[in-house]
């Protein structure tokens, strides 16, 4: 016979202390720490224990007692279901305050390193309508809030008017803890407005038109998902991603793309992939185009970077260019240095400092984008940079370096992972004079320092926030030779 599960408590007049990570914010209660999403400091709450350990709970809020007076109106109709801003009640302010926090207390907790005082953090010159790309995904059957299922239910034996969750189709955005459902997305702010009539004008046309949406238990259905991007150069790029069955529905791709290509005259790239996977990976398919180029362009000081469907670019355009200007100060180019440019992607921050550098190699694992790197510099007339594909960890070795020169500057972007430590120690037996870590994780980040720091000295931090309304943000950070390193290694 098993144990009956203990009720956890109900906390009644918790007044909430804290941002933490991941978004939430925290109180304490006893001896534990208490994380709640969706709330701010200031907030009086009453909060319902879901998950309890040794040291921590999780709740979530039931009542709002008194609200805080940081307290900002989310401007999304589907704040606090989609996920995706997770901040929109925080004001601004307040959010640079907290990420400026984050870096501080990752560097000095994970990394254990010295530090000099911190550049304050530069907040992003858009927070609506920043983003360049979205990927919306599609299903059979749409996700629902506690009030709409209520309502569904009701219906539900209504013979005149009976629904089901198979009558709900979506295009938007997954939910945490459903994964084989969609929360349907009627306006989106993250991106130029023009995505959503783009998305609704596909989701209208398939279901008036009676397309099967995609379902993911069962893996049929041909529509599903949708990637939009878009350039400062006013370009816009359409992917679909359909399934194609024994039944074909070419056909009926084909017609749907006609649609959305004659009713959106600002699409200039619209492509499609079939896509018989398991998940909505699309790095190792064939992506086809239907109408336009096959790519996009982008446009930062001057330069022109060509976007392929498959090309990582950095999704705040805008802020993109400062974060790239405070690595090139960073790297305190004279024209004379021989610069590593490691996970490169399309050779956006290559090309962006090759004209104050003496020669830029630069590492990507995607090969499709390293040849896109080659096209950039090809089209802003770059003829001193180099690109080469292949794992980091197995291309960045001491041959590689013994044939291609030693590094005056290493500027590093990894994944959120952080680098390989095979890696890093490459990098320090490269001995560059200095390495510029740009960082989209300040916790792998801080563990890469930790182990750099036996030869290098952190001199330069600044956080820069590249996603408004999220908990996410960049830091770079300027690492410089010490001067006993560089002793030891004249004698040696």
């Amino acid at each position: 016979m098993s144990r009956k599960k203990k009720e956890l408590p109900l906390l009644e007049g918790v007044r909430i202390e804290s941002v933490a990570a991941e978004g939430k914010c925290l109180f304490h209660w006893g001896d534990l720490v208490v994380f709640v999403p969706w709330c701010v400091p200031g907030d009086v709450c009453d909060v319902q224990l879901r998950r309890k350990k040794h040291s921590y709970a999780e709740g979530e809020v039931v009542r709002y007692v008194q609200y805080s007076e940081v307290r900002a109106v989310p401007f999304c109709q589907h704040f606090g279901v989609c996920g995706g801003c997770k901040w929109q009640q925080l004001p601004y302010q307040e959010q640079l305050r907290a990420k400026e926090q984050q870096v501080y207390d990752q560097l000095h907790r994970i990394g254990k390193v010295e530090l000099p005082p911190f550049r304050p953090i530069m907040g992003s010159e858009l927070t609506q309508a920043y983003r360049n790309k979205l990927d919306f995904g599609c299903a059979n059957k749409r996700y629902l809030t506690k009030e709409q299922f209520s309502q569904l239910e009701q219906h539900a034996a209504d013979p005149a008017g009976g629904t089901s969750l198979k009558d709900h189709p979506a295009i938007g955005f997954h939910v945490t803890g459903a994964f084989d459902k969609i929360l349907p997305i009627e306006k989106c702010w993250l991106m130029d407005d023009l995505h959503n009539a783009i998305r609704n004008a596909v989701r209208d046309y398939a279901v008036q038109h009676g397309m099967a949406f995609f379902d993911l238990r069962e893996q049929r259905g041909l529509l599903r998902d949708v990637i939009i991007r878009n350039s400062a150069s006013g370009e816009w790029m359409v992917i679909f991603q359909f399934h194609y069955d024994e039944t074909g529905g070419e056909q009926q791709a084909r017609e749907l793309m006609q649609h959305i290509a004659d009713r959106f005259p600002q699409i200039t790239s619209l492509m499609y992939v079939d896509n018989q996977k398991c998940n909505d990976t699309i790095g190792d398919l064939d992506i086809r185009l239907f109408h336009g180029r096959d790519h996009i362009c982008e446009l930062m000081e001057g330069l022109r970077f060509k976007v392929g469907p498959k090309s990582f670019y950095q999704t705040n355009t805008r802020q993109a260019y400062h974060l790239y200007s405070v690595a090139r100060e960073f790297a305190g180019l004279t024209g004379h240095e021989l610069v590593y440019d490691l996970y490169t992607g399309t050779g956006t921050i290559a090309n962006f400092v090759a004209r104050q550098a003496r020669r830029v190699i630069g590492i990507e694992y995607v090969p499709e984008a390293i040849e896109d790197a080659k096209v950039n510099s090809a089209l802003n007339s770059i003829d001193n940079t180099l690109f080469f594909a292949g794992d980091m960890k197995d291309l960045l070795t001491d041959d590689f370096i013994a044939t291609y020169g030693r590094p005056d500057v290493i500027i590093t972007d990894p994944p959120r992972a952080g680098m390989h430590p095979d890696v890093v120690q490459t990098i320090l037996r490269a001995a560059p004079q200095r390495i510029v870590y740009v960082s989209c994780n300040p916790a792998t980040q801080a563990r890469d320092l930790q182990v750099l720091d036996q030869q290098y000295g952190v001199s330069q931090v600044q956080p820069v926030d590249m996603f408004p309304h999220t908990p996410h943000v960049e830091n770079v950070v300027l690492l410089e030779r010490r001067a006993q390193a560089c002793h030891n290694n004249r004698e040696t």
